[in-house]
């Protein structure tokens, strides 16, 4: 008799045993397959909260099968006590591994709002927007002039946010001085900059922030990107260049920066002032006397004078032989490559060609023609204007 207790009982843990590893293996695979969440959300975790409230939500919105299998999975990973705040973009489809993961590795937030403070070449703005999860595409809130424009009230909302992001963008071709400025007036930012960097310094790009990053900090960040980014087209350029170092390709950069309008066409313009300097003839072109003025402080905002084309400044290139002393802005990745890697051709002459880009010429009388083109250009706009502004006149 006992021995057929002992048999059945033996019989029942075995059953036990293989439902149970069952169960695990069903869990495992739930917790690493596709999950069933059909349109992509922003998961928002607030500050202080847990992997129960978490799944809870998660459950809500369809993004998980199980939230009890949701938290065993992070448990299991030593996660749970790696929760961060912040709002987490949730592509369809997404396992609960995957969402474990996200929502504990960095702590920064990939959906949501976000402050954009924009340093732009004419102009700073500050633009508040939201993630749409279903588009991926950001949808604008607002944007305002700071010191110019009434200041809206999502901004203030937004920035008391705890998950909002905060990111600086620089536009390719401002000024150092431009950046120092701007940043002066970020409320988001704290201390001092110090000096403005040397001119061309500054990486171009987009940097996220954080409340209480400090500015110089942000500034040795967009010095670091840059170096890094002049070291990588030193070492691609072209051997025949007429560049003796890195800081000489850095200021034909920032002229190539300031004279492309057209993408596309940067190669080509690069090329324009290697040929001049294979050529020796002066590269005489407006920026560099812009620069020669302003010194990088603000925008000249008017058309130049021909004093100003025939004043002697140590960057004025229609006076001065070779490229200027220093870069007259900072340029971006794509301008740095071009100087390092121009077109292959003999045009040393370009002229607006009224499309936002340029006609290109080898010789004189080409120039001569299609500056002639660009002038009549000129006229039959500013007649188009005036019979514009004639008729508004008399209404």
């Amino acid at each position: 008799m006992w021995r057929n207790v002992a048999s059945n009982a033996f019989s029942f843990l075995v059953v036990i045993l293989f439902l149970l590893g069952g169960v695990i293996i069903w869990g495992q695979s739930s917790y690493t397959a596709e999950g069933p969440l059909e349109n992509a959300i922003c998961l928002q975790v607030k500050p202080g909260s847990n992997m129960r409230r978490v799944s809870q939500d998660l459950a809500k919105e369809g993004a998980v099968s199980s939230a009890a299998i949701f938290r065993m999975g992070a448990d299991y990973e030593e996660k749970t006590s790696q929760l961060k705040a912040g709002s987490f973009l949730v592509e369809a489809g997404t396992s609960m591994a995957d969402i474990v993961e996200t929502v504990t590795k960095g702590g920064a937030s990939t959906c949501g709002t976000e402050v954009v403070y924009r340093i732009g070449v004419n102009r700073v703005s500050i633009q508040v927007r939201e993630l749409d999860p279903a588009t991926n595409r950001f949808e604008e809130r607002a944007e305002f002039v700071p010191g110019t424009d009434e200041v809206p009230e999502v901004y203030a909302e937004t920035k008391a946010q705890a998950d909002t992001r905060f990111r600086i963008a620089l536009a390719e071709g401002v000024t150092s001085w431009q950046v120092v400025n701007a940043m002066q007036s970020m409320d988001v930012l704290e201390g001092d900059a110090g000096e403005v960097p040397a001119e061309g310094a500054l990486a171009p790009d987009s940097y996220e922030v954080r409340p209480g990053d400090g500015r110089a900090s942000v500034l040795d960040r967009m010095e670091a990107a840059q170096q890094a980014r002049i070291a990588e087209a030193w070492e691609a350029r072209d051997p025949e260049l007429p560049i003796n170092s890195p800081e000489e390709l850095l200021t034909l950069a920032s002229i190539v920066e300031k004279e492309t309008g057209v993408a596309a066409e940067r190669r080509q313009v690069a090329a324009v002032f290697v040929n001049r300097l294979n050529q020796g003839m002066r590269l005489q072109t407006d920026p560099t006397v812009i620069y020669g003025i302003t010194k990088g402080e603000g925008v000249l905002g008017r058309g130049l004078r021909r004093s100003e084309l025939r004043a002697e400044t140590p960057w004025n290139t229609y006076v001065i032989n070779g490229l200027p002393p220093t870069p007259i802005a900072n340029p971006g990745r794509a301008s740095l490559m071009a100087a390092a890697q121009p077109d292959e051709s003999d045009f040393i002459f370009f002229v607006a060609d009224g499309t936002g880009g340029h006609a290109f010429a080898e010789t004189l009388a080409e120039h001569n023609a299609n500056v002639a083109r660009w002038r009549q250009i000129e006229a039959e706009r500013a007649a188009a204007a005036s019979e514009d502004s004639s008729g508004s006149s008399g209404n």
